[in-house]
């Protein structure tokens, strides 16, 4: 069965044709972009790409609905494309393709490439961010009893069997609390679960979709899962 790698996109026109290089570079790896109607013209670029480049494939979405919907409509695709395991990323190279193959060797149900175990880190970072993301990492791993190092990380890579299992189609969480949820349902199933070591660096091209709400949104769905109110 195929790896395949899902990424969402929105206003990412100047990442998209690097990104599909690097990626496409991996052997045995096919890529799909999950656009969410881009008015920069990210979906147009990637319709070009696909003209000359079969491993490539791209879902339209009808609008910005945030990152949870957009995985799920992309995971559900994979899936329909034939994938046996599901790799997610971001476009913006803070996720660096040259650990696909690392993420794709692991044998374990889910595959985390994690910013704080042994190796890992976020090198330019200013101290404030550092901070905040290492102390939700320590106040989630306390309300869910996760035994994850980076709870929060987006770099993964997924058996579909695991995906089925845990109902990822359910998934109440729309935006980046997404990720949190799906492991907590990946560990509450009794899925093998592995960290390994990364880089996570700032983008270089484009402009950051994060926002200050996003660490409250974890605060709120890590309570949720752990009390279910």
């Amino acid at each position: 069965m195929k790896n395949m790698v899902v990424i969402p996109t929105y206003d990412e026109r100047d990442n998209v044709k690097p990104m599909a290089e690097a990626v496409l570079a991996v052997p045995g790896v096919e890529l799909l972009f999950v656009d969410d109607n881009s008015p920069d013209g990210t979906g147009d670029a990637v319709e070009e790409m696909m003209k000359t480049e079969p491993r490539l494939h791209c879902l339209h979405r009808e609008k910005k609905e945030g990152l949870g919907r957009a995985y799920v409509a992309g995971f559900a695709r994979a899936i329909e494309l034939g994938a046996g395991r599901v790799v997610q990323m971001d476009c913006d190279f803070s996720h660096d393709p040259k650990d696909l193959p690392r993420l794709l060797s692991e044998d374990a149900d889910l595959v985390i490439g994690s910013r704080y175990v042994k190796g890992g880190g976020t090198p330019g970072w200013p101290f404030k961010r550092r901070l905040i993301s290492r102390a939700g990492g320590v106040f989630i791993r306390a309300v869910t009893g996760m035994p994850l190092r980076d709870p929060t990380g987006g770099y993964k890579c997924w058996r579909v069997s695991t995906l089925e299992k845990i109902g990822f189609r359910t998934v109440e969480s729309a935006g980046y609390s997404f990720q949190l949820e799906m492991n907590h349902r990946t560990w509450k199933a009794g899925c093998t679960i592995r960290e390994i070591p990364i880089v996570f660096t700032d983008r270089a091209r484009g402009y950051s979709k994060i926002t200050p709400g996003i660490a409250v949104e974890s605060v709120k769905i890590a309570l949720k899962l752990r009390f279910g109110r």
